[in-house]
């Protein structure tokens, strides 16, 4: 096959935890942030797998919550890359919470999220274009470019507002003030 090109399933990354009494909030639900922090992971790997370099997260686009996870539950992490551009990289996670007494299954969590492949220099590098094969990778696939037109969109809000944002200690705010007027 032409190094240009992989495979969703090339890049695909199966995890599943238990969820434990310090894994839960005060809801007796799997918390939040942790649950992102193994999407990362899991995402991470995802990535590195199909680019075979290091790589960073660039941004965090998608998380939705769908279902709560409970102590009940094992915790099935399943990620692979969706789309590419230049040196960046799409990755899917689907999240899917089993009762470990009754065997229900259900996907409690969704996420996308983009890495940037670096080089030996720690610059952007070149990654494979992905070929998607099954409904699921395929339906990403197809969606991903006005995902990624969005990213770019969000990004350059972002680069904007923080040209607003104040690094200021929160007690130098009449320093602040002062600036402002003058």
């Amino acid at each position: 096959m032409n190094k240009d090109f992989k495979y969703c399933k090339e890049s695909r990354v199966m995890r599943t935890s238990r969820v434990f009494p310090n894994d839960v909030n005060n809801h007796n639900t799997l918390f939040g942030g942790r649950l992102m922090s193994d999407i990362d992971q899991v995402a991470s790997i995802s990535a590195a797998k199909h680019s075979r370099r290091d790589c960073v997260t660039a941004s965090t686009d998608s998380v939705d919550f769908l279902h709560p996870i409970r102590p009940t539950d094992s915790v099935y992490f399943e990620s692979y890359v969706t789309w590419t551009g230049r040196s960046s990289m799409e990755v899917f996670v689907k999240v899917i919470a089993e009762n470990l007494k009754t065997g229900e299954r259900k996907v409690a969590a969704t996420a996308l999220l983009t890495f940037v492949a670096l080089d030996e220099n720690n610059k952007p590098a070149l990654v494979p274009r992905v070929i998607p094969e099954t409904v699921e990778e395929t339906k990403l696939h197809e969606t991903a470019s006005e995902r990624a037109k969005a990213r770019a969109e969000r990004k350059k809000e972002s680069k904007a507002l923080a040209q607003f944002i104040s690094m200021n200690d929160p007690w130098d705010y009449r320093l602040e003030m002062m600036e402002n007027y003058m």
